[in-house]
């Protein structure tokens, strides 16, 4: 009786396996972000691009290739010479997907690699062929037309390979050594000539200054004369008067210094000047 249950496991059981092997093989899926094309035996790959999802297929008849048609970013150097025969490196960050209905003919033309065979070669001949078209200077000062060049012309060259481009940007560029000394050199020369052209300028108005000045004085002087010379000196008298005030209020404000009054000719009645001793007092 067991011999006959072992006897019908194993007769059930490769069949059994064989077509869950074959039910397996028959079935693929194709994940988020991706989308697959068919390759059959017979009549070669099938235009016909599978979305996501789970899919069936002639196991060892058909074949499925999966591509990832996310927008990916690739960077591609180079180094070239500009129009005045200036080294130039450049980095051009580039993001990029395959056009999803043209995966058949990607397939068979570039392979799944597409990337790889195709945009360094469009993108060292594009940013060559641009930067030769400007001068050193030029590739500093006109950035962004410089970019919109490369953009619009790798652009053009990536769809005749059915590659998408999101965006395009320089993100590096460096000039030989040469250059970069000659530009340092001419900052260098343009600050010390703005230094010297703010020194005369400085100097200039000093002398300007100076000019209004010794005028002003000059004016001053001429008014005083005149008044002077129209009203008398009782004016500079009662300066006079008003500064020796001065000094008289000072002196006797001061605790070092005594104030001895002078007698008169007359036995010391009255008019007589006096006079200040300067001493340190206890």
């Amino acid at each position: 009786m067991a011999q006959q249950t072992l006897g019908s496991i194993y007769k059930w059981a490769i069949p059994a396996t064989a077509a869950f092997s074959l039910a397996s093989a028959s079935i693929y899926d194709v994940k988020g972000g991706t989308r697959a094309v068919i390759f059959d035996r017979l009549r070669g790959v099938s235009d016909q691009v599978m979305n996501e999802g789970t899919h069936f297929l002639v196991p060892w008849l058909q074949k499925s290739i999966t591509f990832d048609v996310r927008t990916r970013p690739r960077n591609i150097s180079t180094t070239t010479g500009s129009k005045d025969m200036q080294m130039v490196s450049l980095t051009l960050r580039v993001l990029h997907r395959p056009e999803v209905q043209q995966l058949p003919k990607i397939y068979q033309n570039l392979g799944q690699d597409y990337d790889e065979r195709v945009l360094p070669s469009i993108g060292n001949e594009v940013l060559k062929a641009i930067v030769a078209q400007f001068d050193a200077a030029e590739l500093i000062t006109q950035r962004e037309a410089v970019s919109n060049r490369i953009r619009a012309d790798l652009l053009k060259r990536a769809s005749e390979f059915n590659i998408a481009l999101e965006d395009v940007s320089i993100t590096h560029m460096t000039f030989g050594r040469e250059f970069t000394k000659a530009v340092e050199e001419k900052q260098i020369a343009q600050q010390e000539a703005e230094r010297a052209r703010f020194i005369v300028e400085k100097a200039e108005q000093e002398r300007q200054a100076s000019v209004i000045r010794a005028e002003g004085e000059s004016e001053a002087a001429d008014v005083i004369s005149r008044a002077v010379a129209k009203s008398g000196d009782g004016l500079i008298q009662i300066r006079r008067i008003e500064t020796q005030k001065d000094v008289a209020q000072m002196l006797a404000n001061n605790p070092n210094v005594t104030y001895l009054p002078g007698g008169g000719s007359d036995g010391g009645s009255g008019g007589g000047k006096g006079s200040f001793l300067l001493g340190l007092r206890s």
